[in-house]
């Protein structure tokens, strides 16, 4: 099913609806453009709508909405229980400091809106990454990243990235131009899948429209390093990270 503005409806049934969101929308309406919200629930008029959770206006992916409030009040548990898998790729034109690993800290407030991370502890944000340099359609040499976060902080996936070096590439606020100086058509970061248990049901949610200038999708497979990296329940990750059990 399409929706009106180049948004996609990935996957329904009673409880849900999975909608990708594309790069550059934001979240609630501002001055400037109707927000990803408004979008939906516009189109989706005759119903009321839940979402459960946010992107931010750069990010592209999976968003869900309940389509009722039983569905609204398990999924938010669930986020705030950190008993969801969440995926997110990105891309960045900077080597990383190390290739896998967990990214562990604090957030804190810096200037202007942003947030940087520290090496206290006490309410840390959780990062799980794997990365691998791969040569895009264009002949660029870049960096392909599978991240799974762990918690859910503001900007907590482009702090993480900034931290180890390698920040987004188009992310204007974290500091990421083109590999040759050149204006970026979006910011690389991209939510991915998602996978949890719901009412006794399995699901297993996927966007693949995670395209652009510096990266196209359906590339990606035939690129040997990178095909794993597509399945990222499969990988190896950290032992204390979350995964869900083998059956529903």
């Amino acid at each position: 099913m399409s929706i009106p503005d180049l948004l996609v409806c990935l996957y329904e049934d009673e409880h849900l609806y999975a909608i990708h969101k594309p790069a550059g929308i934001s979240f609630h309406c501002t001055d400037d453009e109707q927000g990803i919200v408004r979008r939906v629930k516009g189109h989706f008029a005759e119903e009321q709508l839940y979402p459960v959770h946010r992107l931010d206006k750069m990010t592209s992916g999976i968003m869900i909405f309940a389509r009722s409030s039983e569905a609204n009040i398990a999924l938010s548990k669930m986020f705030a229980a950190k008993c969801i898998e969440k995926y997110y790729l990105a891309i960045s034109p900077s080597k990383p400091v190390k290739k896998q690993g967990s990214i562990i800290g604090d957030m804190e407030k810096a200037r202007r809106g942003s947030y940087k991370l520290s090496r206290e502890k006490k309410n840390p944000a959780i990062t799980r990454f794997f990365t691998k340099s791969f040569i895009n359609q264009a002949g660029q040499g870049l960096w392909f990243f599978v991240l799974k976060p762990e918690t859910g902080k503001t900007h907590q996936l482009r702090v993480a990235l900034k931290s180890i070096g390698s920040a987004v590439l188009g992310d204007e606020r974290y500091g990421q131009a083109g590999s040759e100086g050149d204006s970026i058509d979006r910011g690389y970061l991209h939510a991915y899948k998602m996978r949890f248990d719901l009412f006794g049901k399995r699901y297993e949610l996927l966007s693949e429209h995670f395209n652009g200038q510096y990266i196209e999708f359906s590339t990606l497979n035939d690129t040997a390093e990178i095909a794993p990296m597509l399945q990222p329940e499969k990988l190896s990750w950290a032992k204390g990270a979350f995964l869900l059990s083998t059956s529903a």
